[in-house]
């Protein structure tokens, strides 16, 4: 919000009335705030990360363009998700997300197990440059909705249920037959469905290795797409924003508030833990 509109803001609701100098420093401290959060030293290795960007309308240069801020949100040694950090960007790319997870490194991460993202586009590869033992998987929630994308309304609920095999199966071996299974059903009326499935086979055999504890927390991006629902209250009603200063402020304020209703992604914490350590035999610190 503007100085002005806080303003105006204070004096509707509460008659009260404050001068512009007063919320100039009081958003000038948010945003000291806001510098200090982002550039805080992290913990050296993180189970999981999600990684997604929601997209806000800001003025530049008198023209009104759609940006994408970025954020990443961690699961820490504790099971508790914490955000790690905002960014803003005129476009969502595989570029600007090498370089967010590039600051994340120099800000003490040493190792991410896991970290979840989208469909985009060389978004693994962006990851991996900089952690390659990290596992990146397939997010099966974004793979389903693009594998119903071309389907007739009478055939999604169907196609779903036969897709549900696959991503569900006990091993790689039982995926693969479920494959099979679904290109006999569905292949000849929807050939392009097995096709994308092969075609990102790679990112959805590491998802497979996992037991159902952390599948559960591992198959979609939703733990920070909800957050980012969550957030998206806050500044639904704004037409846009007067520049990138002003999006930060809200939408940090609206994480910092966000947060405290946060629950683990992951109910028995302490066995997928030990599951992890197993998985990733020496990567955990003691």
């Amino acid at each position: 919000m503007t100085v002005r509109e806080i303003q105006g803001h204070l004096e509707e609701l509460y008659q009260v009335e404050v001068s512009p100098d007063l919320i100039s420093q009081a958003t000038h401290a948010v945003w000291e705030d806001i510098q200090a959060w982002r550039n805080r030293p992290l913990q050296a290795v993180w189970p999981i990360v999600y990684l997604d960007a929601l997209v806000v309308r800001v003025r530049h240069e008198g023209v009104v363009t759609r940006k994408s801020v970025y954020l990443a949100i961690g699961v820490n040694l504790d099971g508790t998700k914490e955000a790690l950090g905002l960014w803003i960007e005129e476009n969502e790319g595989a570029r600007f997300w090498l370089k967010v997870v590039t600051e994340l490194k120099n800000r003490g991460v040493e190792d991410m197990l896991i970290v979840c993202c989208d469909g985009l586009k060389g978004f693994p590869e962006a990851i991996e440059a900089v952690f390659e033992k990290t596992v990146v998987p397939l997010c099966i929630v974004h793979m389903i909705r693009s594998s119903t994308r071309f389907v007739a309304y009478k055939d999604r609920k169907a196609v779903c249920a036969a897709l549900k095999p696959i991503y569900t199966a006990p091993s790689h071996e039982a995926a693969e037959a479920a494959l099979e299974a679904f290109d006999s059903e569905w292949g000849e009326r929807y050939p392009i469905i097995t096709q994308s499935w092969m075609e990102h086979w790679e990112r959805l055999v590491p998802f497979l290795e996992f037991p159902e504890e952390i599948r559960r927390a591992i198959y979609t991006t939703n733990a920070i797409e909800s957050i980012n629902s969550q957030i998206r209250k806050y500044i639904k009603n704004r037409g846009h924003f007067p520049d990138d200063k002003s999006a930060l402020k809200l939408i940090y304020l609206a994480l910092r508030n966000a947060e405290k209703k946060w629950t683990m992604p992951i109910r028995n914490w302490k066995l997928a833990l030990n599951q992890l350590a197993i998985k990733f035999e020496g990567r955990l610190p003691l």
